[in-house]
């Protein structure tokens, strides 16, 4: 015990506590010591019998995979929506709501879908709506949204005059049409309760401080995004002092990517350092493995 203290793999908070992992400790498990197995058959069958179902909205899908994975794993889960960012566009189309208002519905090959309201001073008839639908999904349709929001301008530089208001109102407009949403809604996260039971946050500080974190979702969105995007495909496991943020150095990360179509989304478990990393691990990477199945069959 004094070795490991020494190599700096464990240590102590105090004299009279007994000896704990430290985040160096916790990696050497990780990377040296786990033995990665499938998950249980008990939980493959929970999984496969409530993610199997046919749903009509991408979003009650992966709400219902965040409060999966957090019962299963008794940790906080969180799955973050499809980037839209790389994806093709497929087609647009603009919708009249009244006199000086429209929407604008982008549709993703993959499956996605955005819909923005623009507000306009001229009135627009809808023929001529029209033709600037059939003009926007001439040039557009087949690219991805950021190559559209960087060469917009140009491809509408020879515009008939009488559709150049229309096109203008894109133009204005472009960076909030071919963009993500605002991403903390996006975000479906679950399991706050199981995470305030563990040993860990026992005190009313540290039951303070999960509120926090669970209500600061742009903190979480980053750890994910980053997180995913390092291991490229791979599960993605950071502990402690690891995690580039002060608010997550008592817990550990694990995450992984799915795929929706040229869209990806990642899934993950966030919760105290002494977790099952064996059983987490396993369940993350079934789970976006079964999600990603999942939209390549639809």
């Amino acid at each position: 015990m004094s070795d490991l203290e020494e190599s700096g793999y464990i240590n102590h908070p105090h004299t009279s506590a007994g000896r704990m992992p430290t985040d160096k400790g916790y990696r050497f498990y990780v990377d040296s010591l786990m033995e990665l197995k499938h998950p249980n058959h008990f939980d493959q069958k929970k999984i496969k019998e409530t993610l199997e179902k046919q749903f009509s909205e991408t979003d009650d899908l992966l709400s219902l995979t965040s409060r999966l994975l957090a019962d299963i794993t008794n940790q906080i889960a969180c799955v973050l929506y499809p980037s839209i960012d790389s994806g093709i566009l497929e087609k647009v189309q603009i919708v009249l709501l009244a006199s000086h208002k429209l929407m604008v519905v982008v549709s993703i090959s993959s499956g996605l879908v955005k819909t923005i309201t623009l507000e306009y001073a001229s009135e627009f008839s809808d023929s001529k709506l029209q033709s600037v639908q059939r003009l926007l999904n001439e040039r557009l349709s087949g690219l991805p949204l950021t190559e559209i929001r960087s060469t917009f301008r140009e491809r509408f530089q020879d515009i008939d005059q009488s559709e150049r208001p229309i096109i203008t109102l894109f133009l204005d407009s472009v960076d909030k049409i071919f963009i993500d949403a605002a991403k903390d809604d996006k975000l479906y996260l679950a399991g706050t309760k199981h995470l305030i039971k563990q040993p860990e946050f026992d005190s009313t500080s540290r039951i303070q401080s999960v509120i926090e974190l669970v209500e600061d979702k742009e903190v979480i969105i980053h750890i994910l995004e980053k997180s995913a995007e390092a291991q490229k495909g791979s599960v993605s496991v950071s502990i402690g002092s690891e995690i580039p943020n002060e608010k997550l150095e008592e817990y550990s990360v694990i995450t992984k990517e799915y795929k929706f179509g040229e869209s990806k989304g990642t899934l993950g478990i966030v919760g105290p350092k002494r977790m099952e990393y064996e059983k987490i691990i396993t369940i993350v990477d079934y789970v976006s493995n079964f999600l990603t199945g999942y939209f390549t069959q639809r």
